[in-house]
């Protein structure tokens, strides 16, 4: 279990005024309507230093132990998230020193759950410009963003793929994911009902897709309040700062030490990337 440091026993309110006002676009959660759904607490375990080994049995396969209560609502309205915000800063004094400090997150997306997994492949492993910019092209060689659909893709050869920076890998991905949704495995109506387990198990059967990144579709794109991604390093190392301790946390100590942020642990992490960003460390998560 990580100890705690004399030194870095809390946050101040001056660290926490040094945060960035306005989100990064590594990091800005964007979120939309949706119907209320059943979710599930349960999140992944992962013991690697990074989340970039997508698909080892590990990532793909951990999970960790849920809590009888969860949300059963995503977040889509300024009342929802205003509720989330109140609960953090009564449960947990270190974070609503932040919270008191930053703008409320700023919800903006409006892309369908493929066209967000597709990105998510495409953005992962490069720097974000680079990432950016390749999925800008892949965009136009699909025809327009409501054209990123699996009928489309899944007539891009690997050449096509390749001409606008796309590795073969990641075009093998990509297919295998169109595939997915074209006999059915997958469907957008069926990710918006799955509840968190049934969500986890579907999607890392797609090449490409592992523990990670599902966390990170499930808070950024499906605006599900109470994901705690536990393998994402930058998560970590704001909990390791926000608690002051001297190691930096592990899976089983990072559940311990977030579980008052339920049922919003989404918000939790959100703010432990901004935490980060403020000391020159950049979130892990891509919009």
């Amino acid at each position: 279990m990580a100890k705690r440091s004399k030194t870095q026993s809390q946050i101040t309110a001056t660290e926490a005024s040094q945060i960035s006002e306005s989100p990064s676009n590594s990091s800005k959660i964007p979120f939309r309507a949706r119907k209320i759904r059943k979710l599930s607490s349960k999140t992944p375990s992962d013991d690697d230093e990074t989340s970039i080994n997508e698909n080892s049995p590990q990532q793909k396969l951990q999970s960790s132990s849920s809590l009888p209560q969860t949300l059963t609502e995503p977040l889509s309205s300024q009342c929802e998230i205003n509720l989330a915000l109140n609960h953090l800063r009564s449960s947990d004094p270190l974070l609503a020193t932040l919270i008191d400090s930053h703008r409320p997150p700023h919800f903006d997306s409006d892309r369908s759950p493929f066209q967000s997994l597709a990105k998510s492949i495409l953005y992962q492993q490069l720097a974000y410009n680079a990432a950016k910019s390749i999925y800008t092209r892949f965009v136009s060689l699909c025809g327009g963003e409501s054209s990123v659909v699996p009928d489309s893709v899944i007539l891009l050869s690997a050449q096509q793929l390749r001409q606008i920076g796309v590795s073969g890998r990641k075009a093998s991905y990509l297919h295998d994911l169109a595939e997915k949704y074209k006999n059915g495995t997958l469907s957008d109506s069926s990710i918006l009902e799955m509840d968190d387990e049934a969500l986890l198990a579907k999607l890392t059967v797609v090449k490409g897709i592992g523990v990670w990144s599902v966390h990170m579709f499930m808070i950024f794109s499906l605006r599900r309040p109470d994901v705690l991604p536990i393998g994402d390093l930058g998560v970590r190392k704001g909990v390791q700062r926000l608690y002051g301790l001297k190691e930096l946390p592990r899976p089983l100590e990072m559940e311990r030490l977030c579980e008052k942020w339920k049922p919003y642990s989404s918000f939790g992490s959100w703010y432990m990337w901004r935490l980060m960003e403020a000391k020159g460390v950049l979130a892990t998560a891509i919009q």
